[in-house]
C-alpha cells in the first residue's frame, strides 16, 4: 500500500467511486489547460486489468531522456509495478514520432528490496545533469547510484522530513527545478550541512532559489513543473491549492519567469497524495 509511506494520501472523505469520477474530471481539466497553453500533451488510456489506481502518476515508473533513452524504475508498492508497460513505450516510439534508442531497466532492484521511484524520488536538473534526492523507503542509494552511473548524473542526496519529523516520501514534494528558478522547502532538510549543500549546488548552477514554508509544502507548492510550449514559451504548471498558498512576491517571481497555469485537482491531491508534477512524465526524447 502506498499510503504507508505517503502522509499526503488518503485525506478524502468521499467514496472511492466519487473520488474516481471527480479525479477523471480533474485530470481532463488539467489536460485541457495545458493544451490551451500550447503544451503538447500525450494521453494514454489505462487498462482495466490489472487494476492500477495510482497510474495517474506515471512519472514514478518511467522517465524519458533527450539522448533517446527511457528509464524504468523499481517501485516500492507491489500494486504499482504493473504500471510499467512496454506497450506505452512502443507506442511513443512507433506511433507518436519520438525516437527511443535504449530502455534502461532498473526495476530488478526490487528483488533486493531497493526502490527508486523515478522523478518522484529524484528531481532532475537535466541541463546540469544533477539528480537531487531525499532518501526514504522509496528512494534508496543502490538504485540511485545505478541511475547516476548509467545516465551520467551527479547525485545530491539528503534527508528530508515534514513538520512532524516524518521522512518525506518523494523529493518532488519539497522541490522543483526549472531552467532559472528552483523552489525548495529548505526547512524540510534538517541537517545544516545537507541544506547548505543543496542550496549551494542550486545557486552554483545558476538558479534563483524560492524558499517554501511547511504550509506551502503541505499545499503541494513544491510539486510544480516547468515546461516549454510548442512555440518555446516557458510554462509553469501547479495546482490551484499550491498557487493559493504562495505569497505575492513568490507569484511575481514565477510570473517573471514565464506563464503560470493552475489546475483545480483537490480530489487527486487529497485521495492519491500527489499533485500536478506527479501527473506529468515529461517527454524529452528526440523526434523525427
Amino acid at each position: 500500500m502506498t499510503a504507508e509511506s505517503n502522509r499526503f494520501q488518503g485525506k478524502s472523505q468521499v467514496s472511492p467511486d466519487a473520488q474516481n469520477a471527480a479525479a477523471q474530471v480533474e485530470f481532463d481539466g488539467l489536460v485541457t489547460l495545458l493544451r490551451n497553453a500550447s503544451i503538447d500533451v500525450v494521453v494514454i488510456d489505462d487498462t482495466l486489468d490489472p487494476h492500477t489506481p495510482d497510474s495517474v502518476f506515471p512519472n514514478n515508473w518511467v522517465s524519458f531522456h533527450a539522448d533517446g533513452r527511457v528509464v524504468l524504475y523499481p517501485m516500492e508498492a507491489r500494486n504499482r509495478r504493473t504500471e510499467r508497460r512496454m506497450d506505452i513505450i512502443e507506442q511513443i516510439d512507433t506511433d507518436l514520432g519520438y525516437q527511443v534508442s535504449e530502455v534502461v531497466d532498473l526495476s530488478g532492484h526490487e528483488q533486493a528490496g531497493h526502490f527508486l521511484e523515478g522523478t518522484g524520488s529524484m528531481v532532475l536538473d537535466r541541463a546540469n545533469r544533477v539528480a537531487y534526492a531525499c532518501l526514504s523507503s522509496r528512494t534508496q542509494l543502490d538504485p540511485l547510484g545505478a541511475f547516476a552511473q548509467r545516465m551520467d548524473y551527479d547525485v545530491v542526496a539528503f534527508d528530508a522530513v515534514d513538520r512532524e519529523g516524518i521522512p518525506i516520501y518523494h523529493t518532488n514534494v519539497l522541490m522543483n527545478i526549472g531552467e532559472e528558478i528552483a523552489v525548495v522547502c529548505e526547512k524540510a532538510i534538517p541537517k545544516d550541512e545537507q541544506r547548505a549543500a543543496v542550496v549551494q549546488r542550486l545557486r552554483e548552477t545558476g538558479h534563483e532559489v524560492i524558499s517554501l514554508s511547511f504550509d506551502q509544502l503541505d499545499a503541494f507548492a513544491g510539486n510544480m513543473l516547468e515546461m516549454r510550449s510548442k512555440d518555446g514559451a516557458r510554462i509553469v504548471a501547479l495546482s490551484e491549492r499550491a498557487y493559493d498558498s504562495l505569497a505575492s512576491d513568490q507569484i511575481e517571481r514565477l510570473q517573471k519567469n514565464g506563464s503560470v497555469v493552475t489546475a483545480s485537482i483537490d480530489t487527486i491531491e487529497d485521495s492519491a497524495g500527489g499533485s500536478v508534477r506527479c501527473m506529468l512524465a515529461e517527454i524529452h526524447l528526440p523526434t523525427g
